[in-house]
């Protein structure tokens, strides 16, 4: 598929965003195309556009977030929403209110949209099947996290103008990452190839019933795939101890200047950040040439954006 920003007959029918897993490839080329119609309000003197004016995003995060946070605020406010900025720390949560009366009460106030981020996986499902404002899932437990998967596929089409037939490997700690279920489930609809590359403890459960490949050799992957995407190690959500070091870890599976020599010369360098440099990857790769890690955070602007908008259009025409 080639991303445009014309309009095309699809409707959008769905008011919320929980998953990628659901979405058929018609839905997900129609959030690209309204995503490529967004960008160019990033190049405006005047960043501004009314799609959502007099509406009201609430970022309801109960994990800490950089740029996921700062993309939907940003992507709200180009939209011309008003925007409510929620944490844990600074709410009634830390009193122990629930997570369903936090929401409750958002909703008393007259939101619109909650983009909604937390640990347990299932919260924004839930979220959305008690409150009639648009939930958009920002990250869930181990589940997914359908905008990052967007946004990165989005990077892909950018460069090589389709997913079909691509080969992708998804690299590190594929067992605590919602990006790389996201991915998988998106990537595969589109036509691509994907393998989780890394070792045998940072696999999940029953990952034979996954529509990917599996490879515990970096080095036997890495000259055979158009991109590849590093996933950070998660040390916060580790228990015990799933490799024996972080030296032997990035010998293996980290992205090296030398690995890098293995790889095509138009391989795209992938990373959902933050970036455990030195880890993972070395920063002459991440901040080199076959990089679009800087891409990725840029095209997450008009992504956003697109499904914000497509959320509460969707809310629009059930209430007529």
């Amino acid at each position: 598929m080639t991303i445009t920003g014309q309009e095309n007959k699809f409707e959008w029918t769905r008011k919320h965003l929980l998953g990628l897993r659901q979405l058929s490839a018609d839905e997900l080329n129609h959030i690209f195309a309204t995503a490529a119609g967004f960008e160019q309000i990033s190049t405006r003197s005047v960043k501004k556009a009314p799609p959502l004016r007099g509406k009201v995003v609430v970022n309801l995060f109960f994990e800490d977030s950089t740029r996921t946070r700062t993309s939907f605020t940003l992507a709200a406010s180009r939209l011309s929403a008003d925007i409510i900025e929620f944490t844990k720390k600074s709410s009634s949560v830390s009193k122990g209110e629930t997570l369903l009366d936090t929401a409750k009460n958002l909703e008393a106030m007259g939101i619109d949209i909650a983009v909604v981020r937390h640990s347990a996986g299932g919260a924004p499902d839930f979220i959305s099947r008690n409150i009639d404002a648009c939930v958009v899932n920002a990250g869930d437990g181990f589940c997914e996290h359908p905008t990052q998967a967007l946004l990165d596929i989005y990077t892909i089409l950018k460069n090589r103008q389709s997913m079909e037939g691509l080969k992708v490997a998804i690299v590190g700690d594929i067992a605590h990452s919602r990006v790389a279920r996201s991915n998988m489930w998106a990537m595969t609809k589109l036509g691509a190839e994907v393998t989780f590359v890394g070792p045998p403890t940072l696999m999940p459960a029953q990952v034979d019933k996954l529509p990917v490949k599996v490879s515990h050799s970096l080095d036997e992957v890495i000259e055979k795939v158009d991109v590849v995407y590093m996933l950070r190690v998660q040390f916060e959500r580790l228990g015990g101890s799933p490799f024996p070091s972080v030296r032997e870890y990035s010998r293996y599976y980290g992205l090296t200047v030398d690995r890098m020599k293995k790889a095509r010369p138009d391989i795209l360098v992938m990373h959902p950040g933050p970036i455990n440099r030195g880890l993972e990857i070395e920063s002459e790769v991440a901040d080199g040439p076959r990089s679009v890690i800087l891409q990725q955070v840029k095209y997450g602007l008009a992504v956003r954006m697109a499904v914000l908008f497509l959320v509460n259009q969707a809310a629009v025409t059930e209430k007529k």
